[in-house]
């Protein structure tokens, strides 16, 4: 049984918030026309992985509120809260904005406060640590994709935005 159900919800809704930018920046025909390697994984399986990791993601701040003391839980939840929003702005970078390069750096920021979130849990709770291990690893994936998807496809040009300056130049021609 869940003893304090309002702070699961808590975690719970702060993840789906998270989660809301990659329904919100959706992959669409720019994705679809990219070189991917070969091992790039099929697109339905990012939905269910994404709901899993959300799951553990929010049940892991759970488990680590209810294992800590008010005194505790400063650093390690900023850190959670770091790597949320680093979350959240992957998808409007790299599907939004069409910036692969800043997608990975965004990536590479979140791993790291991923594993720094897990590293300020584990003391106070391992299990709390540990259910975040998927996600890094998840991260880590999605990581070296982003990247692979940045090299193969460096020439390509971005399709300018019609609202900036050179989106708007480019229709007055």
């Amino acid at each position: 049984m869940i003893e304090e159900w309002p702070v699961l919800l808590a975690f719970v809704v702060a993840n789906v918030a998270a989660a809301m930018t990659g329904g919100i920046f959706r992959p669409g025909a720019w994705y679809e026309g990219l070189s991917k390697p070969s091992w790039n994984p099929p697109n339905w399986l990012f939905a269910p992985a994404w709901t899993l990791l959300y799951a553990l993601i929010a049940y892991a701040g759970y488990v680590f509120w209810m294992s800590s003391t008010p005194e505790q839980r400063l650093v390690p939840l900023l850190l959670y809260a770091v790597q949320l929003l680093l979350n959240a702005a992957w998808s409007a970078l790299f599907f939004g904005a069409k910036r692969m390069d800043l997608a990975f750096v965004d990536a590479i920021l979140m791993w790291l406060a991923i594993l720094g979130t897990m590293i300020a849990f584990y003391p106070i709770s391992p299990t709390a640590s540990l259910l975040l291990a998927p996600y890094l690893l998840w991260v880590a994936f999605a990581t070296v994709l982003n990247y692979s998807l940045m090299r193969r496809n460096a020439s390509r040009p971005r399709v300018a935005d019609p609202r900036s300056e050179g989106g708007l130049a480019e229709r007055r021609r």
